[in-house]
């Protein structure tokens, strides 16, 4: 078995050939495709975070919205950039979304990726102390977050508040038990693969990693995975850790299907520069035939290493499209691999 979920960048666009064609668009079919994935059998509806770009941002209130229309789905985010973030907002908005949703957020935090404009955590009043990189100041700020998420007072009460306190050092309210261990880390490389297992954080491995290896991606993740895993045993942990990936798969069942995505048939990875001194890998899309992409994807090593598949939509085709790809593969391709 293998929990499934769909993951959305929620691009918008004005352009006529969008379905999604503004910012209101975005959020509503969010929300919509998560209600339908939902029915549908899916087990998650994740979301991606991008300041200063035609896409998904602030997450908290779209996942709370999610959260109210919905009642067994898991709710996540891949990811959220830490760069951005004051750790004490994070960790109130994430207690007050997770409770309106039963306890069911998943919360995808990192670094981040690359920026639509040039050092864009600054303009959010934040920046790296001296001699740190924003990667490490990312990490510091995930630190405080996670440390506040236990629930244990930290704060100095007021002799005179307004209003009466419990005995005790105060601790940041609503605080919503359990939601410490659902906290994900998006790791592009195997060092923070294994910083993320120290830290008790499960992993996600997106379809974008540092090229460590000159191995194909799915080949790079699963070792990654492996020495995640290695990491979190050594570790001590007393509960079993999470492990995601993401993938664009499409099975090809209708003339629109094929239309859309049968030039991706033969997609390969690809390798390129995500900043001067780091080369990535970055991974093949899927497109086929139900039978081939079964065949296909049993020999996705990092697929299989993981718990959790997150299959990346094409949002602005709408939400009824994206409906059937993500039924297509429910029905025709995760029964015979044994994952329904």
């Amino acid at each position: 078995m293998k929990k499934i979920g769909f993951l959305s960048f929620g691009h918008w666009n004005p352009s006529p050939d969008s379905r999604t064609r503004s910012a209101a668009d975005a959020l509503l079919q969010s929300i919509e495709l998560a209600v339908v994935a939902e029915e549908l059998g899916a087990d998650g509806a994740y979301f991606r975070v991008h300041h200063f770009a035609r896409q998904l941002a602030s997450p908290f209130p779209l996942l709370a919205a999610v959260g109210a229309r919905t009642s067994r789905i898991e709710i996540g985010t891949a990811v959220i950039d830490m760069r951005y973030e004051n750790p004490l907002y994070f960790t109130e908005d994430a207690g007050a979304a997770d409770l309106i949703a039963g306890g069911r957020l998943q919360l995808g935090i990192s670094r981040g990726s690359p920026e639509q404009v040039i050092d864009g955590w600054r303009y959010f009043g934040y920046a790296p102390a001296d001699g740190d990189s924003d990667a490490e100041m990312a990490r510091k700020h995930a630190e405080v977050a996670l440390k506040v998420l236990e629930g244990n007072g930290f704060a100095q009460p007021n002799p005179r508040p307004m209003f009466a306190n419990p005995p005790g050092r105060l601790r940041i309210e609503p605080h919503s038990a359990g939601l410490r261990d659902r906290i994900w880390w998006g790791s592009g490389s195997n060092a923070t693969g294994v910083w993320a297992a120290r830290l008790g954080l499960n992993l996600q491995s997106s379809t974008l990693k540092d090229d460590e290896t000159g191995e194909p991606l799915h080949v790079q993740q699963r070792k990654q995975i492996e020495v995640y895993r290695e990491a979190w045993n050594e570790a001590g942990h007393d509960r079993l850790p999470r492990v995601s990936v993401s993938r664009s798969i499409f099975a090809l069942t209708t003339d629109t299907d094929r239309a859309y995505f049968a030039g991706n048939r033969d997609s390969q990875d690809q390798i390129g520069m995500i900043d001067e001194n780091t080369r990535a890998i970055f991974g093949r899309s899927y497109a086929a035939e139900p039978d081939v992409l079964v065949e296909q994807l049993r020999t996705d090593e990092a697929i299989q290493a993981a718990d959790t598949l997150l299959l990346t939509v094409p949002n602005q085709l709408g939400v009824e499209y994206n409906a059937h790809i993500i039924e297509n593969i429910l029905t025709h391709v995760a029964p015979p691999l044994g994952w329904r």
